[in-house]
């Protein structure tokens, strides 16, 4: 399986609503809180080629975006395989 990371915020309804997806479907995920540290958070941006609001996901080294995509890679039955795709 694919390593999750998530970047987020304490504060987020949508940092939330992700970690639930997440923890639902039994996936393992790191969270990188990017609160009250700017060095996380300028990765986080970097990363997401200048996505700068939480969450930011990513699924091995593909950047899936923020809650809505996560949510829509559910939908579409996606998510599943690019969990499963064989890590870099």
């Amino acid at each position: 399986m694919n390593a999750v990371v998530m970047y987020s915020s304490g504060f987020c309804p949508y940092c939330s609503a992700a970690k639930r997806l997440l923890s639902a479907r039994g996936v393992p995920f790191e969270e990188i809180d990017v609160d009250f540290d700017p060095e996380r958070r300028a990765e986080m941006v970097a990363r997401a080629n200048g996505g700068h609001t939480v969450p930011q996901i990513f699924i091995g080294e593909h950047h899936v975006g923020g809650c809505d995509e996560l949510y829509a890679l559910e939908r579409a039955g996606e998510l599943d395989a690019l969990l499963a795709e064989a890590a870099p």
